[in-house]
Order: structure tokens, then sequence, then C-alpha cells
């Protein structure tokens, strides 16, 4: 950075120096909060009163919400007239994909009935079931995530048994099928049930079922031993719907979004998964209103089939253009934010945890710590969140949008030191009825509920009004100042500088910036 000694004129030196005191004023930090925190208006009981209409609308249309069922329709309605009903743009755009059904699952090793449920997606066997020895694939870091893994290790005919971790299980039945196996079983390498899916009926090769990392760990020593797996499933085309709404104020090419799925599994009404990410993203909508004074649009989006593979918000991202895609700013993620045992988590934006994915796209990192703050402002301390590929921030993160988001924790385990400091009780999962039909109104912790609504709300208020933080682009304001700053400086030296100084020293702002 260029010095100021080198304009030499007592008067002009204290000209700019003032000018430029005053224009460190005028653009103020980006990240500044504004003066009234949106936050503050948020109530949990108004947070709430959209989870009993959700309860209400899956107990009217068959005990669940899902994507294609008329609960879902139900609620697609209920959040847009909200929406409507206060100004806002909004659309339902239409998608339709192929929705798997699964009508038996069995699964016995040895002769001996083993607990587990086949992954979503998962092809069926013959009628009947198929029979062939248990293989075993030796646990590594990536364990059967290269095809390497199966050197030494003959798959051939078998249903091998792979450790979960690294890549998706779409990747480990794939390379398991190219290495011959005729089924798969893949286990939890933490506690708790392991639900997945295969992500898209195209990457499902071989039967695929899931059981937990205790069960897992049993049949790693019955290499040889008979698995009988019977797996009757079935595809069916649904049309559906999302929901995007769209603040009719701010720049449309800076836009800051925000979603949360609103679908359920057919087996509950899902009202922490993801009734309560849906109801705070609502509540934050309508506490923001269609036309805020913000610097910034901001797009709602309600997500359709995030249950049956991230499909609504993957199919919404690819309908993008690269420049419609280049209008997002950053993309906030809300996906069960009142679990019962409630754990306090914030995506790991900059991998310091190094714990899975890696980081996310540029600007993630800052992401995760505005979200780190709002939590802190609300007395809760967070931890990290892998990027695991879980939620529907997984497309946008997939084409260089940075992304964020808060979680209150699925089937994994509370450790003790996770209950000392959060409360609620160690050696349980954070939500026991994670897609069970107990995922009721009883099912929430409506003091996380209210604590991650209120940030979500600070958050995205934040980003209303700048962004820059996260991709440098600053606000008309803080433009408008600057070169009015600048204006003013540039009179100034004309004024009162001799000639031959205006070829020396600072640049052309005055303000001894670097020009290399």
């Amino acid at each position: 950075m260029m010095s100021l000694r080198t304009i030499t004129s007592g008067r002009v030196t204290t000209a700019v120096l003032a000018s430029c005191a005053a224009l460190a004023v005028a653009v103020a930090p980006a990240s500044a909060a504004p003066s009234r925190d949106l936050g503050d208006r948020i109530s949990g009981n108004a947070v709430n009163r959209h989870l009993v209409a959700l309860q209400r609308i899956a107990d009217q249309n068959g005990g669940n919400r899902a994507s294609g069922r008329p609960g879902y329709e139900a609620s697609v309605d209920y959040v847009a007239n909200k929406l409507r009903s206060a100004g806002f743009d909004v659309t339902t755009p239409k998608f339709e994909y192929q929705a798997y059904y699964l009508d038996k699952f069995g699964l016995a090793v040895a002769g001996q009935p083993v607990e587990g449920d086949a992954l979503e997606y998962s092809p069926a066997t013959p009628q009947g079931g198929l029979t062939a020895p248990l293989s075993v694939l030796p646990p590594d870091p990536t364990p059967g995530c290269e095809a390497t893994d199966y050197q030494g290790t003959d798959v051939s005919g078998t249903v091998v048994l792979i450790q979960r971790g690294t890549c998706s299980f779409a990747d480990k039945q794939r390379i398991a099928s190219e290495a011959g196996a005729v089924g798969a079983i893949i286990y939890n390498n933490v506690d708790g049930a392991l639900n997945g899916t295969l992500g898209d009926p195209a990457d499902a090769r071989i039967p695929t079922a899931g059981v937990t990392k205790q069960v897992g760990e049993a049949l790693a020593g019955q290499a040889g031993a008979e698995v009988h797996l019977d797996v009757q499933s079935r595809l069916e085309t649904v049309k559906t719907r999302n929901v995007v709404a769209q603040t009719r104020t701010g720049r449309a090419d800076n836009v800051v979004m925000a979603g949360a799925h609103l679908d359920s599994v057919p087996e509950g009404p899902g009202i922490n998964d993801n009734g309560t990410g849906s109801a705070g993203l609502l509540e934050t909508a309508l506490r923001l209103g269609s036309t805020p004074k913000v610097n910034n649009a901001v797009r709602f989006a309600f997500w359709g089939a995030e249950e049956s593979g991230l499909v609504g918000s993957t199919k919404y991202v690819q309908g993008l253009s690269f420049e419609q895609q280049l209008d997002i700013a950053l993309y906030l993620n809300f996906d069960m934010i009142g679990s019962p045992n409630a754990g306090y988590f914030a995506y790991d934006g900059d991998n310091s945890d190094g714990v899975g994915a890696g980081p996310g796209p540029q600007g993630s990192a800052q992401i995760e710590r505005d979200l780190v703050d709002a939590m802190a402002a609300n007395g809760v301390q967070t931890e990290g969140k892998d990027f695991d590929g879980r939620s529907d921030y997984g497309e946008f993160i997939a084409v260089g949008i940075p992304a964020g988001g808060l979680f209150t924790g699925a089937e994994g385990i509370k450790t003790p030191e996770q209950a000392a400091k959060w409360g609620g009780e160690a050696g349980k999962a954070y939500d026991p009825n994670y897609h069970m039909p107990g995922d009721t109104l009883a099912n929430v912790d409506r003091v996380a509920l209210e604590r991650n609504a209120k940030a979500v709300a600070s958050v995205v208020q934040r980003y209303a009004a700048s962004t820059e933080g996260v991709n440098g682009v600053q606000t008309r304001a803080q433009r408008a100042q600057l070169r009015g700053a600048e204006g003013a400086l540039t009179a100034q030296r004309v004024a009162t500088a001799e000639p031959e100084q205006h070829a020396h020293g600072a640049d052309a702002h005055g303000c001894g910036r670097d020009r290399a």
C-alpha cells in the first residue's frame, strides 16, 4: 500500500486525511448487522403454529406429507397461499421423477433374521429373494470407493458387506457390482440406523441393504455364511411441485436464497423432518415481508421430493442457466431445526473439522461464521456438520454456489460431551423418530426450534443487506457513498494541489491504495 507521505502540500495532506477518514466511515464493513434484528421478531409460538397446520394436513391425508401424495399437495398450498397473501412473487414449478416404493424387505444371514432396510432406489431381487454367500470388504479410509479396494477380495457372486464412509452409497454399490457382487449390505460407521438413498434409479445396479454399525460389525465375522436378501420394490412416475417465492425489492442479480424441504417420508407426518425447517423459513419470510428495504432480493424455496433423493432442489438448480445460477449469491439450507434431543450444528464451510467431503465453495466459510455468531447470540455454541450430501445444498455446491445451514441432528447419537454442553440425553439419537410415524408435533424441542428460527431470520436479514463478506458484492448504498466520497476527494485535490503534485504519490482516489 502506497503511503500518503508522497503528497507534500500540508493543506492537501490534511484534506486528504480528513476525506479518507470520512470515506472509511462511509464504507462501513458490509457484515455489520442492521440495527433492528429480524430474529427478535421471530416468535416460537408463530413458528409452531405452522407446525400445527402441517400436522393437521398430515392427519387429514393418510398420516403423511410425502411428495406426490395429497398431504404434500396440501402443504404446498398452505405455504404458497401464506406467501401470496403477504405479497410475495410466488411460483410453484412442477417437475416429475421416478418415485420409489418398497413393498417388501427381508434379510437373513446363516438362517437368522437381520434387522435392516433397503436403501432407497435399491433394485428389486427376483421374486422370493436371492441367496448367495457373504463376502466382507476390509474397511480402509475410503471403504468401497475405488475399484482397487477389491484387489485381494473376491466378491464375485456374493453379497458384499461394505462400511459406510467418504463416497456415496450409489458409488459403493456400483463399484461392488463392477467387481462381480450380486448384492450389497452397507453398515453404518457411527451409532444409529442407516437410512440412505442410491439417489437416482439410473445409478442403482444391485439390491442394497443398510444396517447399523453394531449389526455390520457382527456380520464382518461371518464371511462365507449364506445370505438371503429379499427386496420387492417398484418405480412410479410422480408429478409434484416446489414452492419458490421472492421479495419484490432488492437486486435480482445478487439474490440471497434460503431453502427447506417441505415433504415428509411416507411413513409419517415429518414434523421435525422437515416441518421445522419449513416453518422457520416461512415465518422468516412473513416477518421480512415481500417489499422490505433491502439491497439484495431474497428468494425462499420449499423443496419437493427431497426424501426421494434431493429431486426438487436438484431439478431446480439444473434448470437454471449459468447466468441465472450466477445471480444466486449464496444458498442457506435448513433441514431439521427442532430435533427432540437437539444438537446444534452449522455446516462446516471451511472444513476446519477435517471430516468427510471437504469445504464448500468459496464464501461458505464466511456463511458458517455468520451462522455460528447468530446461534451464539441466542446463547448456543455450535459444532460443525460435514457437507455429506444428505440435504438440498448438494446441487448448489456442485455448481459453485456458496452454502451453509443449520441442523439439530437426525439418527446420530448424542455424546456425553454434547449432553453436558447442550442438555438432552447422551447415548440417544438426536431424533429417535427420524423417518418414522412418531415424527409428530410431540417430536419437537421448541426451545431448539425458536433458537434456530431466530438465527435463520437474523442471517437472512444480514445477507439481504450485504453479501460482501461472502462474495465481495457491496450494497448500492456503499457503492454510492464510495463514489461520492471519491468524487469529493478528487475535487478537493484539484482545487488545492499544485500542478506538479498531481503526478505523485497516491492513486487517483488519494487514499494511498496500491495500483499494482
